[in-house]
């Protein structure tokens, strides 16, 4: 019976270290990926890049599009370092799109102190439920089919917007796109902890979209009720 002990404990030894191994790369290549989004966030502004602004349905179908094509490519070569390469391209082009509302933001007077604020909200969130999962190693999987269809139902209400331009049903999409991405940073954290996803590619993906919706739609609200004209 020793022998079957000592092999079931190394096998454990060996499982936590490799979850490990991936939560530690996970958070290398997220704090990389920023590096390209504040790149492409900065060329944007420079440029007063707008991506089809005369145009919202074509655009919003032109992100979704360009965004699942990247994410697709991701997945297919996550096992490789052009799905670096990938991811970095991809979270440069969210940089260039993200640039968009930083350039709403600084049309307000303390639109720099706003940016701030979400910057600031969006660490302090993330560094929170992260660190619930981690520490706690408690399962979260039982919210992943309530997050993806509460994902699906902000889709749908975003692209019902496009048509309607209601600025309530606008707060009221950013304000549950905070909950619902923050949730999910607490879900990706903890598949990754608990070896539900192995992949440190795919899982930097996932965490870094979470990261980018909860910091654009705190954004939002902060403009909607914090913003100030000259």
């Amino acid at each position: 019976m020793q022998p079957q002990f000592q092999m079931t404990g190394q096998a454990t030894q060996a499982l936590s270290l490799q979850q490990n191994k991936v939560l530690r790369n996970t958070y290398m290549l997220l704090a990389l990926s920023m590096v390209p989004t504040v790149i492409g966030a900065l060329v944007g502004i420079q440029m007063k890049f707008s991506f089809f602004a005369g145009s919202p349905l074509i655009s919003f179908l032109l992100f979704m599009g360009v965004a699942f094509g990247f994410m697709w490519g991701i997945e297919r070569t996550k096992d490789s370092g052009l799905g670096v390469a990938l991811l970095l391209g991809f979270t440069f082009f969210m940089g260039l799109m993200l640039s968009r509302i930083l350039q709403v933001a600084l049309g307000f007077s303390n639109g720099g102190s706003l940016i701030a604020t979400a910057a600031g909200g969006t660490g302090a969130i993330f560094f929170t439920l992260a660190g619930v999962a981690t520490v706690t190693k408690k399962d979260f999987s039982f919210l992943g089919k309530f997050l993806f269809i509460g994902v699906v139902v902000v889709l749908l209400a975003a692209l019902a917007n496009v048509f309607f331009q209601i600025p309530a049903l606008s707060l009221t999409i950013s304000a549950v796109a905070v909950l619902i991405f923050s949730a999910y940073i607490l879900y990706d954290i903890s598949r990754i902890v608990n070896g539900g996803e192995t992949n440190y590619i795919t899982a930097t993906l996932a965490v870094y979209l979470d990261v980018y919706n909860v910091f654009v739609s705190l954004l939002n609200l902060l403009m909607a009720f914090g913003g100030e004209r000259d």
